[in-house]
């Protein structure tokens, strides 16, 4: 088991005209106050393509502006336009791909210390949203109106941001086969189907994953792996009931050795690396982390589900630079 790496919390300055809000067991933080205008990014296509009109309806009756995402315009360019128009707050209607498409938008407008984000769950996971404690459509909207605003960790991995997770491997070849046909059938379940198709085909990488600034002079994990899990809002460990901090500064990974597919396979291994400790999978959590893949070719990376190609990628975590709203059982850890 490696060292823990203790986040870096320095002074927070609080601007003019803004109400203090107590986020979980963190720190007071500001929150300045909402203007009139809240513009929701809704994607009619996320999860089973069923929530548009209710989303619409929602929408309507708080008096928010709504662009749809389509083959015109995309939900990081809706989003980007909004907070330049100076908006205070912009929803992400849709899944965790809609979420991270919105920021990179918010991002691109470099608005995130100005601009909140709110998310309507209506994609097929929804995962960060359920960090929020916006599980429905009813509970996002009422957190968007009068719900409190937390300032929650962000991801970088190679200049892209992600608030929920990054992975490589076996996870992200997964997640990028994963048809929206398939999704809407199967729900969760899609990925799960479409990883057991990917197993028998999959070869597994040879890296290093290496942590940043740690005073050592050789490599935290090196090896063949299946995947390798770098988590914001979610934390890979056995106890399936319990998520990352998403106020901590830290990232929660789990790396994933290679074993024989026969062996993944087996019902009693594959139950183990799912949702039980291991003698396969090393776990540490860190500020900021290298991985270094030893292939000629790129390999898939998936932020958010969203895939990008990669040989390498510098990973850090931006402490407390996204402000979200969040319902009332939202707590960090």
């Amino acid at each position: 088991m490696f060292d823990e790496l203790t986040p870096d919390t320095g002074p927070i300055t609080k601007p003019t005209s803004v109400v203090a809000v107590r986020c979980g067991t963190g720190p007071t933080i500001p929150m300045v106050h909402r203007s009139p205008e809240t513009v929701v990014v809704l994607n009619p296509e996320s999860g089973s393509g069923t929530h548009g009109a209710a989303v619409r309806s929602h929408a309507a009756a708080l008096g928010y502006t709504l662009t749809e995402t389509g083959p015109d315009i995309d939900a990081t360019t809706a989003a980007r336009a909004a907070a330049e128009r100076g908006v205070s707050t912009v929803v992400a209607a849709g899944g965790d791909g809609t979420v991270n498409e919105v920021v990179r938008g918010l991002r691109r407008a470099d608005a995130l210390d100005r601009v909140t984000l709110g998310v309507v769950p209506v994609g097929t996971g929804n995962s960060f949203a359920k960090r929020l404690a916006v599980p429905d459509i009813d509970t996002a909207f009422d957190a968007i109106e009068s719900g409190e605003r937390c300032r929650v960790d962000l991801g970088q991995a190679n200049g892209r941001v992600f608030v929920n997770s990054c992975v490589a491997g076996l996870t992200a070849d997964a997640s990028s086969r994963t048809s929206t046909a398939m999704k809407r059938r199967l729900g969760v379940l899609a990925y799960v189907v479409t990883t057991l198709r990917t197993v028998p085909a999959f070869e597994s990488l040879r890296l290093t994953v290496s942590v940043d600034g740690r005073d050592s002079s050789g490599p935290v994990w090196t090896g063949d792996a299946l995947t390798v899990l770098v988590g914001n809002g979610r934390r890979f460990t056995p106890n399936r009931g319990q998520q990352a901090n998403l106020e901590d500064g830290l990232f929660d990974v789990a790396v994933v050795e290679a074993v024989p597919v026969h062996s993944l396979l087996s019902e009693t291994l594959f139950e183990r690396l799912l949702g039980r400790e291991s003698d396969y999978i090393d776990r540490f959590r860190a500020r900021s982390l290298s991985i270094e893949v030893h292939h000629p070719e790129t390999v898939r990376f998936s932020l958010d589900g969203e895939i990008i190609q990669a040989r390498s990628l510098s990973v850090r975590n931006r402490p407390r630079a996204l402000s979200v709203a969040v319902g009332e059982g939202y707590t960090p850890a």
